[in-house]
């Protein structure tokens, strides 16, 4: 058994009777399965690392589409709202994907030992997935469900992916993660503040002070960061906000307009028609 039939194999494991079909195993790590295609949803990326044993998924930022197979992986870099469905999937065939979280307090120690690269900036990248990344992946995922192993071995293991990944092909992106005074750190701080304050007025100068930068150099590297200006990505945020308050809420369209930070009922309807490809209306009877 190849190692991605084997990674296949694992997640399917430890998906098989639970429920749902997306499982968190340890700290940080979640794996998921889907049997048939989905529709698109939304939700807030974490910065992460998705490797794939089989079927397609497209994940979009902005409008652009990136789509990772079996054998590829999808870098996170920032909390970004994004949507995604699996493309390809089947019973026979189905999406499997393992999913970790890149924590900057992990990453940091090594970056002293790892080779300069030249810095990356993005929100997303996908890329091939080498034999010496996926070989800790497989490990990791036949321990997860032995917790003396996880304690033990866990740690070691984790870090040689992190390892793998920072000498990959993405080492330049992965490198900017565990900086703490690297440009994603400062461009972290606006997203953090734009995620808690969604519903307020933005001032671009603001999150440029808390940035760290003038205005201009803030507004180019959270665009290169970002895929989106730092309006655009409000409007995400507010639009993804809505989504989940019209499915789990008793409120009408105009309410969660007008609590997601719309002053219009009628631009908010439109804008979120745009986005999802349906009214909040139909979302909310969904």
């Amino acid at each position: 058994m190849d190692l991605l039939d084997e990674l296949q194999a694992l997640i399917i494991r430890h998906t098989v009777g639970q429920r749902g079909d997306s499982v968190h195993l340890i700290d940080g790590m979640q794996v998921s399965r889907r049997d048939e295609p989905t529709e698109l949803t939304g939700g807030i990326a974490q910065p992460s690392v998705a490797v794939v044993a089989s079927g397609v998924k497209r994940t979009m930022l902005n409008g652009v589409a990136y789509e990772y197979g079996a054998g590829q992986f999808l870098v996170t870099s920032l909390d970004l709202p994004v949507v995604g469905q699996a493309l390809k999937a089947s019973p026979d065939e189905p999406f499997t994907v393992v999913s970790l979280r890149l924590d900057p307090v992990e990453i940091a120690p090594l970056l002293l030992d790892t080779p300069e690269r030249p810095p990356q900036y993005a929100g997303l990248v996908v890329s091939d997935a080498t034999a010496d990344l996926l070989d800790p992946v497989v490990r990791l995922l036949r321990i997860a469900d032995r917790p003396d192993d996880v304690r033990v071995l866990a740690p070691g293991i984790r870090r040689e992916i992190l390892w793998r990944l920072l000498t990959g092909e993405q080492g330049g992106l992965v490198r900017q993660i565990g900086l703490a005074d690297g440009m994603l750190a400062h461009i972290s701080r606006a997203i953090s503040w734009i995620r808690r304050h969604h519903n307020e007025p933005l001032l671009v100068a603001d999150l440029a002070e808390l940035a760290g930068m003038s205005p201009s150099t803030f507004h180019r590297h959270f665009r290169a960061a970002t895929s989106m200006t730092p309006i655009q990505f409000q409007k995400q945020i507010r639009l993804q906000e809505a989504r989940v308050l019209l499915r789990t809420q008793s409120l009408t369209a105009a309410e969660v307009a007008f609590q997601v930070g719309y002053t219009s009922a009628a631009h908010f309807t439109r804008t979120y028609h745009q986005a999802f490809g349906r009214t909040p209306g139909g979302d909310r009877t969904a």
